[in-house]
């Protein structure tokens, strides 16, 4: 399994989001999804578009079988909207070009990142870079780095965790290691 990062820099998030508003509207919108929702790929792929109607998300997480409502950020929401206008309710939102109506796969979105990856030229980017540069933005924006939230959001047992998984022990690390003088 390769290990991901989270997108860190707010300029390079632009411009992925601009890249990829251009190039394949599919595509923009799971890694809006991502990034803004903070979902697993595995629940983005299987957002059909009454899910998204509403302020909220609603679903059932693949992994915990559990309930979950999520809001929906403002450029989210008006991005989703115009992208669903003229579709069913039962319409997959990361529909499969192939076949009547199905999600494209987890190895589809995943060679999707890749590409994106190195077109773009960032390498350690996956289908998990998503959802970790939710939680890396997340945890900078808050005023108060509340880990607490963001571990409960996530399912995580200990700050600890969530702190290796949205990268900032790795920042941390770098820090010290910049400043060590042998």
């Amino acid at each position: 399994m390769n290990f991901v990062q989270p997108i860190r820099d707010p300029k390079v998030l632009q411009d992925n989001k601009d890249y990829l508003k251009q190039s394949n509207r599919r595509n923009y919108v799971m890694f809006l999804l991502g990034i803004y929702t903070g979902l697993r790929i595995s629940d983005i792929l299987w957002l059909r578009v009454g899910n998204v109607k509403g302020s909220h998300i609603t679903l059932r997480e693949k992994k915990t079988n559990k309930e979950k409502r999520t809001f929906m950020a403002s450029e989210l929401k008006k991005e989703l909207e115009s992208y669903i206008e003229d579709k069913p309710t039962n319409e997959y939102l990361i529909k499969s070009r192939e076949g009547m109506n199905r999600p494209i796969t987890r190895e589809m979105a995943y060679k999707i990142m890749r590409t994106i990856g190195d077109e773009r030229r960032l390498s350690e980017l996956g289908c998990h870079t998503l959802r970790k540069t939710f939680g890396y933005i997340f945890y900078n924006e808050t005023t108060d780095k509340d880990i607490g939230m963001l571990m409960e959001f996530f399912n995580h047992s200990s700050p600890k965790i969530t702190l290796r998984y949205i990268g900032m022990t790795q920042d941390s690390m770098d820090s010290a290691l910049k400043r060590h003088k042998a």
